[in-house]
């Protein structure tokens, strides 16, 4: 039986059991800690809630006085300590005003292997170098919402755990399972050996349009999309199977990657099973 929650309430910034939580503005740092102590930070209650909800081991929660009671079940199905402070003292922490007022320090799941990963999936989206937080939420929110199988990051993909990608995905990242493909862009290869036909986009006029290209009616997809502004490298264009577009108009040359993305993933998971045979 799962124990009861121990609540603490602590009036002290310094408190070492509030160190998952410091320094949660500092970017470079919490990319490089986070993932070196196995932990991330779930953000707001529908996060928190979908984090525990998707299996994700829970190591506390800091929480202002007035969510304790929101949270009560949380708590009661977890065994953590619950941190009650301040919300002055949270910002002092954290380094921001958490509106929220609910945080929580997760532990993170042992990767899965890409290939596993392919074995049982027929649509697939595959980034190279999206480093932008906010663009990575995006993109997992679009492909948990459009039914994309799987999400592969490229070596320098930013984190989908960091809390910022985490929020703007809405807890999405928890819904669709990723993994990294370490050697780039050579695991394409894997990717291609497990029966998927790589498309990469592009806005290049030499590139088929997406109607043209008819990705729905394919039996396994790869999307592949690259970062914001400078689109896939010369390597991944040359290592994809086709290039597709988004036709544009009003002289507009591109979408924004998450933009883009939303789009592609329609396109790519429209019609019947019958229709994509």
């Amino acid at each position: 039986m799962t124990q009861s929650p121990q609540v603490i309430t602590i009036d002290d910034p310094d408190d070492p059991r509030l160190h998952d939580y410091t320094g949660l503005t500092d970017v470079e740092l919490r990319r490089r800690r986070e993932p070196a102590e196995g932990l991330f930070i779930a953000e707001g209650e529908k996060v928190i809630r979908r984090a525990v909800d998707a299996g994700y081991g829970m190591r506390s929660m800091l929480l202002s006085a007035k969510w304790v009671d929101a949270m009560r079940d949380v708590m009661e199905d977890v065994s953590a300590p619950v941190y009650v402070v301040e919300p002055e003292l949270a910002e002092r922490v954290t380094g921001y005003h958490v509106h929220r007022g609910a945080l929580a320090s997760m532990r993170r799941k042992p990767l899965p292997d890409a290939a596993g990963l392919l074995a049982t999936a027929r649509r697939v989206a595959v980034m190279e170098a999206v480093n932008d937080h906010t663009n990575i939420g995006a993109i997992f929110r679009s492909a948990a919402a459009l039914g994309m199988d799987a999400v592969l990051l490229s070596p320098d993909c930013a984190d989908p755990l960091y809390r910022r990608s985490v929020k703007v995905s809405m807890g999405a990242v928890f819904s669709v399972p990723w993994a990294r493909l370490e050697n780039w862009p050579r695991d394409l290869e894997t990717v291609r050996a497990a029966g998927f036909r790589v498309l990469a986009l592009t806005p290049d006029a030499q590139a088929t349009a997406m109607d043209a290209a008819a990705p729905h009616r394919l039996e396994r997809v790869a999307l592949m999309l690259g970062a914001e502004g400078s689109g896939l490298s010369a390597k991944a264009l040359r290592a994809a199977d086709e290039w597709v577009r988004i036709p544009m108009a009003h002289g507009v040359d591109s979408l924004n990657v998450g933009a883009a993305a939303a789009v592609a993933f329609y396109a790519v998971t429209a019609g019947t099973p019958e229709e994509r045979a």
